[in-house]
């Protein structure tokens, strides 16, 4: 299938690295997940043996008919046309696995972590430089996005590709990313769109966080520092 330069798709290709990467996951034979931008359904056909329900969803109507004739055989898995930005996921527990679009890899980030019923744990293949971003506690300089999600989530790269196991190869490097539901969160959710509000400022308005830390950039905070500097900023921010 021709990739699409529009939407950054580069789509694996071999089935035995899927089943891999899944084997690098937590994922379990009682779970259900979400193959998002499934493409031609390596990764979900990979999921179908591997977790109790598949639901794989693509937007690309040049992949669904393709989508649904690979996956027909499979009992467990359904196929959807949706958007994964604009989708219902559902309120009882779900995961995530899925090789996005680059260019998206930051809304679809986004919009799963700030769900109202956010997946247990989320792994996308995406690119290292973001990938690195989101990683709190690491000698990595940090992004926005990294450290509006880290009092629910903890990350980590759980595999790094090669460029030759796609087709067509990127011109960047890609890892597998985790991100995972905390058991214990470092905020209470009811005070996280403040507490991401809070972010939003801190990394947008250079003059007010500095006025909260005068030795550290944004980009250097580690997660207990961010929780840290919300509470002692932020009126009745636990």
């Amino acid at each position: 299938m021709k990739r699409l330069h529009t939407k950054s798709q580069n789509f694996l290709r071999s089935p035995k690295l899927v089943h891999t990467l899944i084997g690098h996951s937590n994922i379990k034979k009682s779970d259900t997940v979400y193959d998002i931008g499934a493409g031609t359904g390596i990764i979900s056909a990979a999921l179908a043996a591997r977790c109790k329900q598949v639901i794989a969803i693509e937007h690309d109507t040049r992949l669904i008919a393709t989508l649904r004739d690979n996956l027909n055989r499979y009992d467990n898995v359904t196929v959807l046309q949706s958007d994964a930005l604009t989708y219902h996921f559902p309120t009882t527990p779900y995961k995530i696995f899925a090789n996005i679009p680059f260019h998206l890899s930051s809304p679809i980030v986004r919009a799963l972590t700030e769900s109202n019923n956010p997946p247990k744990a989320i792994y996308l293949i995406v690119q290292k430089q973001f990938a690195q971003k989101l990683l709190m506690d690491t000698t990595s300089f940090t992004g926005q996005i990294g450290a509006a999600i880290t009092p629910l989530f903890s990350t980590r790269i759980r595999y790094k590709l090669q460029r030759t196991d796609f087709s067509p190869p990127p011109a960047v490097d890609t890892v597998l990313l985790e991100i995972k539901l905390r058991d214990k969160p470092l905020i209470t959710p009811a005070k996280m769109p403040a507490y991401r509000e809070f972010i939003e400022q801190c990394f947008s308005r250079q003059k007010y966080f500095a006025g909260l830390s005068q030795t550290k950039r944004p980009s250097e905070l580690r997660a207990d520092e961010w929780v840290a500097l919300f509470g002692s900023h932020t009126p009745h921010a636990r």
